[in-house]
Formats: C-alpha cells, sequence, structure tokens
C-alpha cells in the first residue's frame, strides 16, 4: 500500500536533519520545466539502472513525486519497494500541490550548485572581467592564461580562442605547472557562471599570487559581445602534469572549513552503519580512475561533483568520503562541498589507504530474448512484428529503423495495448528494456517482446536503411528532452540571455530554509 505525504510534511523532512532522497520520477524534459529544488532526477525510465547507485541503503527514506496528475510516482514507489526500498513515500497531488501549498518550483537543472554558485560570487565578491576586457588582453596578447573550468567533453563543443581545458576539480592539482610564473593573470571561464565562480575562487581560495578572474557569464557572455569561439577544442592538461606545491594549500583550506580527515578503519566501519549512507568517491580523472580505483568506489570528478552532484548520489544528509592520490583535489572540493552543506570528509592516505569495501548489489534486469538485423529486417518486410524504439526521442529524431515508433517506459503499455503483433525493442541500454518489459508489458498479450541485437549499431552495420524525421516525435511528446533554453550554444542569443537571467534570479526564489543550508563564510572575504 502506497504511503502518501502532503507538502506540509515533505517541507518539515528536507530540514529535519535527517536523510532523505527526493525523488523527481518524471523524465528528464519534466523536470527541468518544473521542479523542486532538492529534487533529484532519477527517471522511471532509468529506476531500476541508477537507483542502486544513487542511494545504497535500502533503509534510506526516499520521498517520490509527479506532476500529481499521472500514476507514475505510485509505480516507482511500487518498483522501489520491490527493489527493497523500506522506507518509500509519495508526495500527494506533486508538483501541483507543492506549488498549491505555496512553495516554489525551479527550472533548469543542477539547482543547488547553481545557486550556490551565485552566493558564493556574492558573499567571496570573486573578481571578474567582462567578455570584452579579455578580448582586449588577447588582442593586445597580455600575459594571460584562459583555463576552461569544464570536463574535456564540453570544452570540445565550444571555448574561447586559446584557452586550456583544465576541470575546476583539477586547477589545485595542475594550475602550478600550466601557469608557472606566479604574476601571469588567470581567468577561468566555463559556459556559463557557475564553474567560472568557483573555479576562480578555488585559486583565490587557495591563496595563488596570481590576479585570478572569473569570465563573467562564460561562453555565453562572450558569444553574446560577438566575440568568435572556436569549436572542436583539444587544448588541455597533459595527464603527467599533476603536482603538490599546493598541497599545504589545500589541507589549511579544509581546516577552515571543518574538513574531517578519516581513516580506512573509520570509513569501514561508517559502511557497516545500517543507519546512514555513504558513498566513496574518487574525485580524479577518468583516466586515473580506469587504471585503477578502490572496491566500491564511484567515479566522481571533482568539479562534477559540485556541479552535478545529483548524477552522483540522491541522498540528502549522506556521508561523502572523497579520496585521490596526491592530497591536493580531494581536500580542496571537500572544502567547497561543506559550504554547500554536505557532509564531506577526506579519505587519509587517499587511494593508497588500503580501504577496501564491498560494492553494493545492483538490480540485475531480468534477460529478454534477442533477434538479429537481419532476422527482424526480414520480418519486418513480412509485417510479423511491431517495432519500438525506446532510445532517446532526439537520438530517434536523428536516425531510426524506418517501421519503428518511438515510446517510453512511462507510456509504453498505453502505446502498444492494442497491438497483436510480437514485439521489438530497440535501446541503446538492454537493461533499460528490460525493465521496461518487466513493469510495463507484464500483462500484454501475444509473444515475449524480443531485443534488437547490438541496437541500432549492429543495425547501421548490416547496412539496412535509417530514416531521419526532424519533427517525430512531435516536441510536446519528447518528455525525456529538455528543451529550456536547448539552443543557447547553438546560435540564438536570446536563449542564452534567458538562461543567464534564470541563473542570475536564482537567489532570490529561494526561501529561509533552503538558503541557510548553506554554509558559506558569513563575512566577505578573498586573497
Amino acid at each position: 500500500m502506497t504511503s502518501f505525504i502532503d507538502p506540509k510534511t515533505l517541507k518539515t523532512w528536507l530540514h529535519d536533519g535527517g536523510e532523505i532522497a527526493l525523488l523527481d520520477v518524471r523524465e528528464h524534459g519534466q523536470y527541468g520545466e518544473a521542479h523542486l529544488f532538492y529534487g533529484i532526477p532519477l527517471p522511471f525510465s532509468r529506476l531500476e539502472i541508477d537507483a542502486p547507485r544513487l542511494m545504497p541503503r535500502p533503509g534510506v527514506r526516499v520521498v517520490a513525486y509527479d506532476d500529481g496528475e499521472s500514476d507514475v510516482a505510485e509505480r516507482s514507489a511500487a518498483q522501489l519497494a520491490a527493489l527493497g526500498y523500506t522506507d518509500v513515500h509519495v508526495l500527494q497531488g506533486g508538483t501541483r500541490a507543492w506549488k498549491a501549498a505555496g512553495y516554489v518550483l525551479f527550472a533548469g537543472v543542477n539547482l543547488p550548485s547553481k545557486t550556490f554558485g551565485e552566493l558564493a560570487e556574492e558573499t567571496y565578491h570573486t573578481p571578474r572581467v567582462s567578455a570584452d576586457q579579455l578580448a582586449d588582453m588577447l588582442a593586445r596578447q597580455d600575459k594571460v592564461v584562459v583555463l576552461d573550468g569544464r570536463p574535456v567533453s564540453e570544452f570540445h563543443k565550444m571555448n574561447i580562442p586559446g584557452a586550456t581545458c583544465c576541470p575546476n576539480g583539477e586547477l589545485a592539482y595542475r594550475v602550478r605547472q600550466l601557469v608557472p610564473d606566479t604574476t601571469t593573470p588567470i581567468v577561468i571561464n566555463c559556459a556559463g557562471r557557475t564553474r567560472s565562480i568557483i573555479g576562480a575562487q578555488t585559486l583565490i581560495n587557495l591563496g595563488l599570487p596570481n590576479p585570478v578572474y572569473a569570465l563573467e557569464n562564460g561562453t555565453q557572455g562572450w558569444y553574446l559581445n560577438d566575440h568568435k569561439l572556436e569549436h572542436g577544442g583539444t587544448q588541455r592538461y597533459a595527464d603527467d602534469s599533476g603536482n603538490t606545491d599546493l598541497r599545504p594549500a589545500a589541507k589549511a583550506l579544509a581546516e577552515r572549513f571543518d574538513v574531517p580527515t578519516v581513516t580506512a578503519q573509520t570509513v569501514q566501519q561508517w559502511a557497516a552503519d545500517a543507519g546512514r549512507s555513504l558513498f566513496l568517491c574518487d574525485v580524479r580523472t577518468p583516466e586515473e580512475f580506469a587504471a585503477g580505483s578502490l572496491p566500491a568506489a564511484q567515479h566522481t570528478p571533482g568539479g562534477q561533483l559540485m556541479q552535478a552532484g545529483d548524477q552522483y548520489f540522491a541522498v540528502r544528509g549522506a556521508r561523502l568520503v572523497l579520496f585521490d592520490s596526491d592530497g591536493v583535489r580531494a581536500p580542496t572540493i571537500a572544502s567547497w562541498l561543506r559550504q554547500m552543506g554536505h557532509d564531506a570528509s577526506v579519505l587519509q592516505g587517499g587511494l593508497a589507504s588500503g580501504l577496501s569495501l564491498v560494492p553494493a548489489a545492483l538490480s540485475t534486469a531480468p534477460a529478454l530474448q534477442t533477434i538479429d538485423a537481419s532476422t527482424l529486417s526480414a520480418r519486418l518486410a513480412q509485417g510479423e512484428v511491431a517495432l519500438i524504439d525506446l532510445r532517446g526521442s532526439m537520438q530517434f529524431r536523428a536516425g531510426h529503423i524506418p517501421q519503428a515508433c518511438w515510446s517510453i517506459r512511462p507510456r509504453l503499455a498505453g502505446d502498444v495495448k492494442d497491438e497483436t503483433r510480437q514485439l521489438v525493442l530497440v535501446a541503446d541500454d538492454a537493461a533499460l528494456a528490460a525493465w521496461a518489459v518487466a513493469s510495463e508489458l507484464a500483462n500484454h498479450h501475444g509473444p515475449a517482446p524480443l531485443l534488437l541485437e547490438g541496437g541500432m549499431a549492429a543495425w547501421r552495420a548490416a547496412g539496412l536503411p535509417v530514416a531521419a524525421t526532424p519533427d517525430l516525435p512531435a516536441d510536446a511528446a519528447c518528455i525525456d528532452y529538455l528543451f529550456f533554453v536547448h539552443d543557447r550554444h547553438d546560435g540564438n542569443k536570446e536563449a542564452a540571455r534567458r538562461y543567464l537571467a534564470w541563473e542570475t534570479g536564482l537567489v532570490a526564489q529561494l526561501d529561509a530554509q533552503e538558503r541557510a543550508a548553506f554554509r558559506l563564510p558569513p563575512i566577505a572575504s578573498h586573497a
């Protein structure tokens, strides 16, 4: 039986100091249009795949919500209970009830981190330069270094001419080799504001003697001021460029913000605590993580752990234990996480600590029988099967098997309720398709559904036809895709302006409890 709670109860729970996982179980596009401030995006289509990683403790208090007009939250609660979660509730009336109760709904993604970035700038008075000022500096060939604080993949999309990619989580470890001269001005940029501000303030908090600035409004500000961006950039930090020159500064920074250093033995004890959730976070680079990490560790690159923490942990109030191999990156990132209100610690000894935790058990998806591309092609020609594509809506638009129809798990049962032919599913992730079948098609009549072996890659490799439909599915049907200023990087200046206005307007939407949850210094200060 579903346990429902009202908005007032949920609001109390969010600020009572206990652990809570507040799950927005709608699809990504729906989530990004209007959601609760602490809502974690966990789409119903990926529920069983991501829940064990985002919520490793079965006894954690969970609240699921939707828009109040569908039953997705109730269906999700039932699935979570089936996975072994024992304290699951549903927000009665969903987002509509939350708004009707007088609470605010937020658009966009990564809300706590982006709001925190604005508060950090307000608190620290982070120095900044405008796009025009930086353009003038570069045109004069001034002695200035531009470091892009985003991950390599984002840098590759667009960058300030001459910039070097150095994700924020790597700055403390690599800046002295990237900028050995202590008098050279450093400008940190991202696509918008948050990582520009946090990256610049990181170096300032570490006491770097260089003049350090955030690029106001990042690449969007650069573009809005009619400066040209580069695309496909590859200039980045060298893998062997790290050093520990700033280790004492990182240690002092951690002490300043009361970041505990914990032993492997302590973390072992925490892991055995059935009353608290624990996340072991490897903040190093993807290459370092791939080369070897600690058992049960999740790869959480430092800058992104701050920027998009909801991709790595869903439990508000959980213990976060960070580690590295250098004693520089983990304490620096932890200092920010503590200011964001998280219970973050640093593992003593890091990678060499000897810590060995047992990885959490993942949900095993039920197996689906498969069909190869050539057999599927023949059966389609005979009209024997109905083809359902469960990939992302934008992927479907870009290229799909001509006879396919697009669907998504919350709508799957309704989309095929009158279909009598055998169903064949197309998916990038076999587990996604398998869970959709298990939960949505258990009562579907006819032969058991099949899965296209190898997905679209196998179909294309076989030289079989592919169709593109730029307008299908229609925008209204694409609940998995966030259209909110989606083209701000693609030449739409008005979308870029709206995005920046949204970002700078976040703080004003906070209530007193949401603002008080952050732990920024009360007095403005910077080196």
